[in-house]
């Protein structure tokens, strides 16, 4: 299981990653920049789609096609954690030595939008305070990483739970003989 745990993690985690570092750069290159959440988490779930094939590779390659429910989730949810890993490893890398500013960045990003959406005064105050709040945790590393693992690892089990439900399968039941003739 640790081969294709760590094989298809690595996968997914490198996807992550270069996508983390294209909208970091279309953040800081082009202020028009539109970002569609729908979009994003639909990108999300068809790479962790990788999980699935994951889970399925090692059921059919290492098991003899037979997996249980738990042994699958356990396989997905492993995948999608290393995932998440690398992902939050990236973005603390990211974060710390380039784009320490990227919560104002974000901030005037998210209130341009806000504004060209045609936001009411009520609303723009509203996003704000809620950019505040999440300028006061980043104040922490620990809440760094935390909302970093929440933006992947969710999604990754949910895709987890699925592939399980989907790939387990029990061992065929061979008739037994009698031995009469």
């Amino acid at each position: 299981m640790r081969k294709t745990v760590l094989i298809f993690g690595l996968i997914i985690g490198v996807l992550f990653t270069a996508n983390l570092v294209w909208m970091i750069h279309l953040m800081y290159n082009r202020p028009d920049f539109k970002a569609n959440d729908i979009v994003g988490y639909a990108s999300m779930i068809v790479v962790f789609s990788l999980v699935f094939a994951g889970v399925r590779d090692y059921r059919n390659r290492r098991l003899a096609g037979v997996i249980s429910f738990w042994k699958a989730f356990k396989t997905g949810a492993l995948i999608a954690f290393i995932a998440s890993t690398m992902y939050v490893v990236a973005w603390l890398f990211m974060y710390y030595l380039w784009v320490p500013d990227f919560i104002e960045k974000y901030g005037e990003h998210v209130m341009n939008n806000c504004v060209r959406d045609g936001a009411t005064a009520q609303e723009l105050a509203e996003k704000s305070e809620e950019i505040d709040g999440y300028r006061q945790m980043y104040k922490n590393p620990v809440w760094v990483v935390l909302l970093t693992y929440m933006e992947v690892l969710p999604i990754g089990l949910l895709v987890a739970l699925i592939s399980a439900l989907v790939l387990k399968r029990k061992a065929k039941k061979v008739p037994e003989t009698t031995g009469t003739v």
